[in-house]
């Protein structure tokens, strides 16, 4: 299958971008990388009359760290991520996730800011942003706005972007001296979409956790972070008790759609087992 006939234009400047989306409207598509729209087009799941190219634009990629906070460009690849020694530094749980995202073929096009916008709830970069409180810089004609990560994905290919913004960067905040960081997911093949995944951060001290986010991939419309769990498990001795305890929890957590491959019911299963995998691997 072919994609539907659409315009192309490759602006060369965020101002220039924002005039062709704004005049655009629901007409446009913005290409920041493209390894799933460009998919999307060619079976006909998305059908935009103009796709406006950002990725010739100056200033959008890139990683740096500025004291305590790490800016990701919208533009990076998932390869630079992977590789970046400043992200192994200081951000470990993206390098921890990159390896698992698609390909290496896709890794080296993809960009985190499409990943991020296009809020697959399967994907590993909006689970990684909500357990590391990332926020997000959204770009529009009107100026710059700041979005938590936590508050950024709102349904099933939703997100708070405004028509005619654009995701310019990614700010993390660096873990504090102790923090341990770990992905997980299980998929059918590498390099699948997770049938279920976790990303988690704690700080580990005397055998207990403390400042725990767990957040879920691929059980949900969103990613999701696991409050209850998290408090079933907060500061508390890491004993096989104590980590049911936070497995029970999920249940008043995630309450996931089935798929073509698992239940409901399986892919809290899977949770569940991610859950003891990952609270091990933070406190061993």
């Amino acid at each position: 299958m072919k994609a539907p006939p659409f315009a192309y234009a490759r602006p060369k400047s965020l101002a220039e971008a924002f005039d062709l989306l704004h005049s655009h409207g629901d007409d446009a598509r913005v290409l920041a990388g493209g390894q799933s729209l460009l998919a999307a087009l060619n079976m006909r799941l998305s059908a935009p009359r103009l796709l406006v190219d950002i990725t010739r634009i100056p200033g959008l990629s890139g990683i740096q760290r500025a004291g305590n906070k790490i800016t990701i460009g919208a533009l990076t690849t998932h390869a630079e991520i992977e590789r970046s020694p400043v992200i192994a530094r200081a951000a470990p749980l993206l390098a921890q996730a990159a390896p698992h995202i698609a390909h290496a073929a896709i890794r080296n096009s993809g960009t985190i800011g499409g990943s991020i916008a296009l809020a697959d709830p399967a994907a590993e970069w909006p689970a990684c942003c909500v357990a590391l409180d990332a926020t997000f810089v959204l770009a529009g004609k009107k100026g710059r706005r700041r979005v938590r990560a936590r508050e950024f994905f709102h349904d099933l290919y939703a997100t708070a972007l405004k028509s005619a913004e654009v995701l310019t960067a990614v700010e993390i905040p660096v873990p504090q001296a102790g923090s341990r960081s770990v992905f997980l997911e299980l998929t059918r093949r590498r390099g699948d979409y997770a049938m279920a995944g976790v990303a988690a951060v704690a700080k580990a001290a005397r055998g207990a956790l403390s400042d725990v986010r767990l957040a879920y991939l691929g059980v949900g419309r969103t990613p999701l972070l696991a409050r209850k769990a998290m408090a079933a498990i907060e500061g508390k001795p890491l004993s096989a008790a104590a980590i049911k305890s936070a497995q029970d929890a999920l249940a008043g957590d995630l309450d996931p759609d089935g798929d073509v491959y698992s239940a409901p019911a399986t892919k809290l299963h899977y949770a569940r087992v991610l859950t003891r995998r990952a609270l091990e691997a933070l406190n061993g």
